[in-house]
């Protein structure tokens, strides 16, 4: 196994991110697109979710080649879900099945933590996503439930797996509304 390290994500990741997401898209249901976006729309989404405050990370092996991305954004937009954050993962196909997924996942619930966020939200496209199950459940998360038959793609129905994690002092505390993390919800 190669080394690789995670670092945060720039604009110039963009493209390799872009890649990655493809292939996600046209061939797997951890997202239900149906069409990859153009690199154009994926460095606003970029801009997006980094301009809102949460984070956005990267591994890379030791040649700066992208193994895969991970990033937090806001759950639902409606306010009184600004304290929780739903994890995103995407992995390069040569890099599945060797941890990156799991450290990418580790290092950005350690980020979120910091933030301030208090849960982290797994929506996860496939209840036959085993790898993507899995990963959620080594680092702590627990199942919520299914939405049975919630997604179609590829032609079958597919369902969405929720899971949850408590990050920092979860619900054991009332949020200081002068520390919220983002930026999408302040005035």
């Amino acid at each position: 196994m190669s080394a690789y390290t995670i670092r945060d994500a720039t604009e110039a990741d963009v493209p390799a991110i872009a890649r990655v997401y493809e292939h996600a898209v046209l061939h797997g249901t951890a997202t239900y697109e149906l069409v990859p976006p153009p690199e154009a729309e994926m460095l606003t989404r970029f801009r997006a979710i980094s301009g809102d405050g949460y984070p956005y990370i990267v591994a890379e092996d030791a040649d700066g080649t992208l193994l895969g991305y991970a990033y937090g954004s806001a759950f639902r937009t409606r306010p009184a879900y600004r304290w929780s954050v739903e994890d995103s993962v995407y992995l390069e196909p040569s890099a599945q099945g060797r941890g990156i997924g799991l450290a990418l996942l580790l290092r950005l619930v350690e980020l979120c933590g910091e933030l301030g966020f208090r849960q982290m939200i797994a929506v996860i496209g496939g209840g036959e996503h085993r790898p993507s199950i899995r990963i959620h459940e080594k680092a702590g998360f627990r199942h919520l439930g299914v939405m049975e038959a919630s997604g179609f793609k590829f032609g079958r129905w597919i369902d969405t797996v929720l899971m949850q994690l408590p990050l920092g002092e979860g619900r054991d505390t009332l949020p200081d509304e002068a520390t919220y993390p983002g930026t999408l919800f302040r005035g």
